[in-house]
């Protein structure tokens, strides 16, 4: 094979190959199993990248700095396929010789590909065989179907990110900034009893199965991050999570079959989001419920009117639990650097809510906030 036809071939071979990585990652709307893949390499090479530079920086920027990541990554990406896609036709163009005679360097071959992609039509350099005006033709759809799909991707992309964030804000007053379970559970003890907390877990058991279908539709969903450092989608599951394996086993008269069901769609994310980005569980890792913390969470559910078990047996069963859901968000908090809450609240914390009231002083807002909304119980 002589070499003009090598490169014509070598062009078309990557044509098809950014075609269908734009396929797999934006229309397909399915996990893609297959390991070697030009965007999971991508994101692999700058994710890691950009994490070691934004260590360089302090504490009160680097959240800012992770938050740059995905949408930016975006952009690049999607600038890195249209480029390809001009080179790659600019080989075929350049391996066809089928332009003007004034056209028959590459870099002649790159000019006209590049106008005919983004359909410039500037006429200075036309193809001459019959050949080349088809591979134009094909040039040109292609770029206009490309711009088509990237400008009906990202409104589809920014409803689900969209759709994401709103239900994470509304955990602000419903389990606190950054959320936790003994919150969650002891702020939905109210006049409803249990009726309440099995509405809110019903709630979020859709939304950990939205979670899920949108980050295996779009994985780059999973590095755009919330407004506040002290909320993500992760740290949302991670509440439900434990709201969840704890109605089912430390609650006396509660709703353990609607537990159950979140329990299990929230575990099902956690574990489809680890196959997404190839994250191995870390089974050693912090104990997030230690037994004083444990015996604090009982005494402050008891004292919000709620009936939390202390047999011994009612403990192992939870620590089953966690073990089932917790080595899964310690890879995915590693990954993302996104901090994992805890099962209660610290001391002294202040939900988000508290304070938007900005221009009063401050003994003003805590004096507001005590007469119009939820209490912390911790």
């Amino acid at each position: 094979m002589n070499p003009p036809l090598l490169t014509a071939f070598l062009g078309v071979f990557l044509v098809l190959l950014v075609l269908w990585e734009a396929f797999e990652t934006i229309v397909f709307p399915r996990r893609v199993t297959r390991r070697t893949r030009l965007t999971r390499l991508f994101y692999r090479m700058t994710w890691t990248s950009w994490k070691r530079i934004v260590r360089i920086f302090p504490n009160s920027h680097k959240d800012n700095l992770l938050g740059i990541y995905g949408p930016l990554s975006l952009i690049l990406l999607l600038s890195i396929w249209a480029s390809m896609l001009v080179v790659s036709f600019g080989l075929v163009h350049w391996g066809l010789a089928g332009l003007s005679e004034e056209g028959n360097s590459f870099t002649a071959s790159l000019y006209f590909s590049g106008s005919t992609f983004f359909t410039l039509g500037i006429g200075d350099l036309k193809p001459l065989t019959r050949l080349a005006r088809f591979i134009t033709v094909v040039e040109s759809g292609t770029g206009l179907g490309f711009l088509a799909i990237v400008i009906g991707y990202l409104p589809a992309l920014n409803q689900s990110f969209s759709r994401r964030e709103v239900n994470i804000s509304l955990l602000d007053s419903r389990a606190g900034s950054p959320p936790t379970a003994a919150e969650m559970l002891s702020r939905h003890n109210d006049e409803f009893g249990m009726q309440s907390i099995r509405q809110v877990l019903h709630e979020w058991e859709r939304w950990s199965a939205e979670l899920l279908e949108s980050h295996l539709s779009y994985p780059v969903l999973a590095y755009f991050r919330s407004q506040h450092d002290n909320q993500s989608w992760l740290a949302a599951l991670t509440s439900i999570l434990d709201a969840g394996a704890f109605v089912m086993v430390g609650l006396e008269g509660a709703c353990a079959r609607q537990a159950q069901l979140t329990f299990a769609m929230a575990r099902h994310a956690v574990v489809d989001l680890c196959l997404i980005f190839r994250l191995r569980p870390v089974w050693h890792h912090p104990d997030r419920l230690p037994p004083e913390v444990l015996a604090h969470l009982r005494s402050g559910l008891s004292a919000a009117g709620l009936r939390p078990r202390t047999d011994r047996e009612a403990g192992l069963k939870l620590e089953e639990l966690q073990a089932m859901y917790e080595p899964y968000l310690f890879a995915l908090s590693a990954f993302f650097l996104l901090s994992l809450p805890p099962w209660i609240p610290e001391p002294g914390g202040v939900d988000n809510w508290r304070t938007s009231v900005w221009d009063l002083a401050d003994d003003e807002q805590e004096k507001l906030a005590r007469r119009t909304g939820p209490q912390r119980h911790f």
